[in-house]
């Protein structure tokens, strides 16, 4: 029927690693062919193309500055540029070494390949409004976005955005 999405798989996307199948399928068969090509490592982020209508609504923000900031985190994720997403992530205020330890913690932490798949799955789900329940704050200085994680399921997330000199950064 119209309007329904598919759960296959997209044949053309890159084969599987093995070990993290289902996340590298769901994360290559949504990028477009030239992002899926910059992205075949198996903590390759998730990202939410359109294709065509739907009968799922989908919440975003309205704030012009907001979406091209998450625009921007996004392709930051699909680049792998881990140093550069963190750049224009952190609060302003939080102190360089503050930054730099969880930049540390985004590349070379035990955890963090799964950290960062998350955070940019996260992230890329924000700029679509996929799985947003609700959006609060006046999108102007503050921006509460509620939602369901892209790849943990039955989990709720809430993430802050605040907006500083027109700069807008996640909050501490």
């Amino acid at each position: 029927t119209m309007g329904r999405k598919s759960r296959r798989a997209n044949k053309s996307s890159a084969p599987a690693a093995p070990g993290n199948s289902s996340t590298v399928a769901m994360a290559t068969s949504a990028l477009t062919n030239a992002a899926a090509a910059a992205a075949v490592s198996t903590s390759a982020p998730v990202v939410y193309t359109s294709d065509g209508p739907s009968d799922v609504e989908l919440l975003q923000t309205t704030s012009p500055s907001l979406q091209a900031k998450l625009e921007q985190l996004t392709q930051l994720g699909i680049r792998n540029d881990r140093a550069g997403f963190v750049q224009q992530f952190v609060p302003l205020d939080l102190s360089a070494d503050d930054a730099a330890g969880y930049l540390q913690d985004l590349t070379t932490h035990p955890e963090a390949d799964g950290q960062w798949t998350n955070l940019v799955a996260e992230i890329s789900a924000l700029r679509s409004g996929q799985g947003v329940n609700r959006i609060e704050g006046d999108q102007i200085h503050k921006c509460t976005f509620y939602f369901t994680h892209p790849l943990i399921p039955n989990c709720d997330r809430e993430v802050t955005f605040c907006c500083s000199n027109g700069e807008w950064r996640a909050e501490g």
